[in-house]
């Protein structure tokens, strides 16, 4: 079974900037398409980006482009969100996520993070 534990969340000012981190464990994290999630109070889980390979596509949700940046380390097992220009509205709690197998027909996964808490306020 994959394991995923995020860190890197914290209390920062508005403009201010966070990188989380997605250890993962129990599988070849440069097969899987990998993904970061939020949640806010009150609110559905949102997706915030995705990264498909190790040096392949990025995508991102409208609300943080040119803000934040998705990246991976594969012989660290780590993915990283670089976090900049921080707004209030950004605060949530941040998950890392397995999306798929990045192959041709790759399959389907669900594996996810406990999750870190990012709080932007003044």
């Amino acid at each position: 079974q994959v394991q995923l534990v995020e860190s890197g969340g914290g209390l920062v000012q508005p403009g201010g900037s966070l990188r989380l981190s997605c250890a993962v464990s129990g599988g070849r994290l440069s097969i899987y398409v990998m993904d970061w999630y939020r949640q806010a109070p009150g609110k559905q889980r949102e997706l915030v980006a995705t990264i498909s390979t190790s040096r392949g596509s990025t995508t991102y949700a409208d609300s943080v482009k040119g803000r934040f940046t998705i990246s991976r380390d594969n012989a660290e097992n780590t993915v990283y969100l670089q976090m900049n220009s921080l707004k209030p509205e950004d605060t949530a709690v941040y998950y890392c996520h397995v999306d798929r197998l990045a192959l041709i027909g790759g399959k389907r996964l669900d594996y996810w993070g406990q999750g870190t808490q990012v709080t932007v306020s003044s």
